[in-house]
């Protein structure tokens, strides 16, 4: 299966941009227009793929977004595992059940990114190692960010790629 499938010609609609996974997902909204991407949330893993669905379908409702664009997690060799193929899958169902046009982005490294964009967790209010909740919360600031990162990735390489498509 292709890494990306085409997103509506044209479309001025938000994009939300996701980064899956186990525990959380890391949400971003992306305008087309102005090729910008900002994190926007972190959810927490549904019991069903669902009731992910109808979370960002809420999301995508709110925002006037059109499309998803999904973090896929390549190995470096380039190949798919199986975390990919889980997440194709994930993908497939949320797009079908919102609606939503659906496009996936390597996303490899970018959980690395944006912790040096953002920084190392913080000390804890003593003065010693963060508290479960700080952890969480700087965990949850990660995924938002990793979202944003691939959701960026995707409107520059679509600006480029729409670029070159245009007559000299």
């Amino acid at each position: 299966m292709p890494l990306s499938r085409d997103l509506p010609a044209g479309g001025r609609r938000r994009i939300v941009g996701i980064d899956l996974g186990e525990r959380r997902i890391g949400v971003a909204i992306g305008d087309p227009a102005a090729l910008t991407a900002s994190p926007f949330a972190t959810l927490s893993r549904g019991k069903t793929v669902i009731d992910d669905a109808a979370a960002i379908a809420h999301i995508a409702a709110e925002q006037g977004a059109g499309a998803l664009v999904v973090g896929l997690p390549i190995n470096m060799d380039g190949s798919e595992g199986p975390q990919a193929a889980r997440t194709r899958e994930w993908a497939v169902a949320v797009a079908t059940a919102t609606g939503l046009a659906l496009r996936y982005r390597d996303e490899r490294l970018t959980s690395e990114r944006a912790e040096s964009r953002i920084g190392k967790a913080g000390r804890g209010r003593s003065g010693g190692p963060p508290s479960a909740a700080q952890r969480e919360a700087y965990r949850a600031r990660i995924d938002r960010e990793a979202a944003a990162l691939i959701l960026q990735d995707d409107l520059d390489a679509t600006s480029v790629e729409n670029a070159q498509r245009r007559p000299g």
